[in-house]
């Protein structure tokens, strides 16, 4: 099964910018659906942006026009590309994998049975 290793995390002032990178195990690309989950403290995990096997994304409202998901062919590494954060963006974020060739299906962490361990962003205002 892949196992995914996330990094990039740390703190930023709002307006600032992050790049997250999760490093997979094996090749992802255009075999997984892969996604950006995070989890504010006292709140659910909710899915952020999504990467299906066909390379199309798609991303929650919250973040779009903010955020980039990209994947680089024959690296193994999947990115979050996080600009104008904001301090609601605040969370662990986490790496998520999909079953091989499902695409992706829905935001629900249900579909997803492959997490890396997260990493943590906080934006201050």
């Amino acid at each position: 099964q892949v196992q995914l290793v996330e990094s990039g995390g740390g703190s930023v002032q709002a307006g600032g910018s992050l790049r997250l990178s999760c490093a997979a195990s094996e090749d992802t690309y255009r075999r997984y659906c892969m996604a950006w989950f995070r989890q504010a403290p006292g709140k659910e995990r909710e899915g952020v942006a999504f990467l299906d096997i066909n390379g199309i994304t798609s991303y929650a409202y919250s973040v779009k026009g903010r955020f980039t998901i990209s994947q680089v062919n024959a690296q193994n590494t999947l990115y979050l590309i996080m600009n104008s954060l904001k301090p609601e963006d605040t969370a662990i974020y986490y790496c998520a994998a999909a079953r091989p060739y499902y695409y992706c299906t829905g935001p629900s962490t249900a579909d997803f049975p492959y997490w890396g361990q997260g990493t943590q962003v906080t934006v201050s205002s």
